[in-house]
């Protein structure tokens, strides 16, 4: 199970980093060459909303994107630094923002879009938060390697 990791400080111009390395590395795992525009827009939508989430709330940790390469399927996680409100896990699907009691900001009302375009650019979505941060892991399905002779 091939893996690579980068790690980057919240700054806007190295979302354009991470959507190139997670093209290339897809095409390399086998997604089929018709999805990789979405691969990259997904996954700078999803470096785009931790940069924000990292800048609006001072967090010096760096943002987190793995790209994991399995048997029939290519996952990229994105981590940020921002803790669940009320530190608990929200279910997938969650933006994980504040709660009932809490006015929605104009950054909830961002971090909502981008999960609802990430939504609709991958059928394969879960959005994990707790303690130490949220997670989008987004998933697609790879082909099987042609072997030549």
């Amino acid at each position: 199970m091939p893996t690579v990791e980068l790690r980057f400080s919240a700054q806007p111009e190295h979302v354009r980093t991470a959507r190139l390395v997670a093209a290339a590395v897809a095409r390399r795992a086998g997604v089929d060459e018709a999805v990789l525009d979405e691969v990259r827009l997904a996954v700078g939508e999803a470096c785009s909303r931790a940069v924000g989430l990292h800048r609006s709330h001072d967090i010096a940790a760096p943002i987190t994107v793995v790209l994991t390469e399995e048997e029939k399927a290519f996952s990229i996680e994105v981590g940020d630094g921002h803790p669940a409100p009320g530190g608990g896990a929200s279910a997938p699907g969650a933006s994980g923002s504040g709660g009932p009691d809490e006015p929605e900001t104009d950054a909830d009302s961002e971090d909502e879009m981008g999960l609802a375009v990430i939504s609709g650019l991958v059928d394969d979505v879960e959005v994990r938060a707790g303690v130490d941060g949220g997670v989008i892991r987004m998933t697609w399905p790879t082909a099987p390697a042609v072997v030549l002779p």
